[in-house]
């Protein structure tokens, strides 16, 4: 059984929607709902990491353990390197990070990325990814792309379509070749590479795709993607959202 913690980076700021982690959702602040999930996953530990004492007594209300970070992280990464120190987490600890505004998380794929980094010990990160079927999300630059070695490891993440089918005549076609896949933003870390991350600067890659996992394959950490067994639900960014989730709630709990 592998042995892993479940982090829940949880900010009070948010553009559009100020508070997010303490929105209710049938009755419950939506943070209770992630945390529940990650309970759920087989975690030797679950913690909330935030920098607002309004989250923190919420969660601590519903019997949460909670950490107070710093409120000036430029990152989800930089603040569960905080936790580690905090948490006294050894470098080779594997630590799972759940975004505060995914509570339809299905505890299954947690598990699956802590255990997709146990199972190899030359990555620094485990990540998931999923089959790209259409031409809108191969195209669409919000659905982030990876490319994957014959074992599995991350060759390169992208906004772009890749891997870009240099003969095709028509490029709105579904991409036929079956090496497309979507990146599904759910990760596993060691903890010493949450401490490494820390002591670096962005790189390059980085700023131009605006995607942090860029950061660690230009440090050289290789990164171990597995076909997701589960995908993750809908998430909460807009007000719009909220009503989607608390029906997909209700209809689970139906």
């Amino acid at each position: 059984m592998t042995a892993f913690k479940v982090a829940i980076p949880a900010r009070w700021a948010s553009t559009r929607l100020p508070g997010k982690p303490l929105i209710e959702l049938g009755g419950r602040p939506m943070i209770r709902h992630v945390w529940e999930r990650a309970m759920q996953s087989g975690a030797e530990e679950v913690v909330i990491a935030t920098d607002d004492e309004r989250i923190a007594a919420a969660a601590r209300a519903f019997g949460a353990e909670v950490e107070m970070t710093s409120p000036d992280h430029p990152s989800g990464s930089d603040r569960l390197a905080e936790l580690a120190d905090l948490r006294g987490w050894h470098d080779d600890t594997i630590v799972v990070n759940l975004q505060g505004d995914e509570p339809l998380t299905p505890p299954a794929i947690l598990r699956q990325a802590a255990e997709g980094l146990a199972a190899h010990p030359e990555a620094g990160i485990s990540t998931l990814c999923t089959p790209i079927t259409s031409a809108g999300q191969f195209h669409d630059p919000h659905v982030v792309k990876v490319v994957r070695d014959r074992d599995g490891f991350a060759l390169y993440f992208s906004r772009a379509p890749i891997p870009w089918e240099r003969d095709a005549l028509d490029i709105e076609t579904d991409p036929g070749h079956g090496e497309a896949w979507r990146h599904i933003g759910l990760y596993a870390y060691r903890a010493g590479y949450l401490r490494e991350y820390a002591r670096s600067a962005p790189c390059a890659l980085e700023r131009i795709e605006s995607l942090e996992q860029l950061r660690a394959l230009w440090m050289g950490v290789r990164i171990h993607v597995g076909v997701a067994k589960e995908l993750p639900g809908h998430g909460i960014d807009t007000p719009d959202d909220i009503a989607v989730v608390e029906a997909l709630l209700a209809r689970q709990r139906g």
